[in-house]
C-alpha cells in the first residue's frame, strides 16, 4: 500500500489528535513535531495520549509515521551555546520519538553561517557522533534532508550529506530525507531526468540510506536555491512529476510527506489541500469526493479551453511574472491557484453551493492536467 500523508498538527492530545486530523485527508502515514517547531517547550511524554492516538492508527492501518525536529536545531554553528542547544536538545527529542514509537526523525543538518561549507560539514559531524552516542540506547534514525542551498544551509547536494555521512564516526542511524522542492531549487532535474537524480543519489549517498520522501511542488524554477514550497500542481515542478516520483520502483514502501501550503481567500477559510492532492497522487479521487467530482473537473477544462488558458503555463507565467516583475507583483500579488479560483467564480464555472476548499480541491485536479482526467 502507498503510504502517504502530510504534516499534521500534534497540539492540543498530541498523537490522538494527529492521527485524527490524517485520517481526515486519507493518509496513511504522516508527519509531527513533537512540539512547536520554533521553540524547546515540551509537554511531559505521559501528556501526549499516545496509547490513544495509536489505535487510531492501528484501526486506520496506519504503521509507520515520521518526526520532523525542529528549526532551532543548528548544528552547523561555530557558536558554543548555539551548538550546545542543538546537541542537547536533538538528543532529548530522539528519546521522545522513541517513545511514541517512531523510526525516523528528519533533521534540518544546519548552516555554517559565517564560516564555510567544509566547517560546516565538519561541525554537523561532531554534533551528530556526539548525538548518536547519547541516544544509543534508542533506534531512532536521523534522516538528513535535502536542502535547495539558500544562505549558508548545508546539504544542498548529495555530496554534502555524503560527507557528513562518511565523518560521522558509528553512522550506522543516518538516514536522507529527500525533499522534491529543496532538490528541484539546488538544481537537480526532477521533472525530465528523476531517473537520473535517483541513480545519483544511489551512487553518491546510497539508496539503502534514502528513508522519507517530502512531496513539494516549488515557486521557483530549477536551481533557484530559494524553498517556495507550493501545491502540488500548482508549481515549476508539477503534478505529471511529482505522481512519478511517488510511484518510482526505487522508493516504494517509503513514506511520501506532503508540506504544501495551505491556500484560501482569508484566514478564516485557509485550508489544506492535502486530501486532493492524496487522492489524486493515489489515484482515488473519484471515490474519494464522488458525486459530480470529475464532472466539474471537465467543466474546468472546457472553461479553460474558451478562455485559451493552459492550465500549466498559465501556472508558470504567473510565477515568472511575480518573480522578475515587482512593478505587477506590488499591482497583483495574488499567486496561480488564486487567480485561477477568482477566475473560476467570476464566471460562475461550478454550479455546486461549493466551500471554497471544495472549489479548490476540483482545481487542484485540474491543475493534474487533462491526462489525469484522461486517466480515471
Amino acid at each position: 500500500m502507498l503510504k502517504i500523508g502530510s504534516h499534521v498538527s500534534f497540539s492540543d492530545k498530541g498523537l490522538l489528535n494527529a492521527a485524527n486530523e490524517a485520517l481526515t485527508y486519507g493518509s496513511s502515514t504522516f508527519m509531527i513535531y513533537t512540539g512547536a517547531p520554533q521553540n524547546t517547550r515540551r509537554k511531559p511524554i505521559e501528556d501526549l495520549y499516545i496509547p490513544e492516538g495509536k489505535e487510531v492508527m492501528t484501526g486506520a492501518g496506519i504503521g509507520e509515521i515520521v518526526v520532523h525536529a525542529p528549526y532551532i536545531i543548528n548544528l552547523g554553528s561555530y557558536k558554543e551555546d548555539t551548538f550546545r542547544l542543538a546537541v542537547d536538545f536533538l538528543q532529548e527529542e530522539i528519546r521522545r520519538t522513541a517513545k511514541i514509537g517512531v523510526k525516523n526523525i528528519v533533521l534540518h543538518p544546519g548552516a555554517y553561517t559565517e564560516k564555510d561549507p567544509e566547517y560546516g560539514i565538519a561541525r554537523i559531524a561532531e554534533g551528530l557522533k556526539e548525538v548518536l552516542e547519547g541516544t544509543k540506547e534508542t533506534d531512532v534514525n536521523i534522516a538528513l534532508e535535502t536542502m535547495a542551498g539558500k544562505g549558508t544551509e548545508i546539504g544542498r547536494s548529495f555530496e554534502e550529506l555524503a560527507a557528513i555521512i562518511e565523518k560521522t564516526q558509528g553512522n550506522g542511524r543516518l538516514t536522507v530525507c529527500m525533499d522534491t522542492c529543496h532538490i528541484h531549487d539546488a538544481g537537480y532535474d526532477v521533472v525530465n531526468d528523476f531517473d537520473g537524480v535517483i541513480r545519483k543519489f544511489d551512487e553518491i549517498v546510497g539508496l539503502d540510506r534514502l528513508a522519507v520522501i517530502h512531496l513539494n511542488d516549488s515557486k521557483n524554477p530549477q536551481g533557484a536555491s530559494k524553498d517556495r514550497h507550493a501545491p502540488v500542481g500548482a508549481g515549476w515542478i508539477g503534478f505529471e512529476a511529482i505522481d512519478r516520483v511517488v510511484h518510482h520502483e526505487a522508493l516504494k514502501d517509503k513514506p511520501f510527506i506532503l508540506e504544501t501550503p495551505w491556500i484560501g481567500k482569508e484566514d478564516k477559510s485557509v485550508r489544506p489541500m492535502y486530501e486532493a492532492e492524496i487522492a489524486l497522487l493515489r489515484g482515488d479521487a473519484a471515490q474519494r469526493f464522488g458525486g459530480t467530482f470529475l464532472e466539474d473537473v471537465e467543466r474546468l477544462h472546457h472553461f479553460f479551453g474558451k478562455e485559451t488558458i493552459v492550465p500549466r503555463n498559465y501556472v508558470l507565467q504567473t510565477w515568472e511574472l511575480l518573480k522578475s516583475d515587482a512593478k505587477a507583483r506590488k499591482a497583483d500579488p495574488r499567486e496561480p491557484m488564486e487567480r485561477l479560483f477568482d477566475l473560476i467564480a467570476e464566471h460562475r464555472v461550478l454550479s455546486g453551493d461549493y466551500s471554497e476548499e471544495a472549489v479548490n480541491h476540483r482545481l487542484t485536479a485540474a491543475l493534474a492536467g487533462k491526462e489525469w482526467l484522461a486517466k480515471v
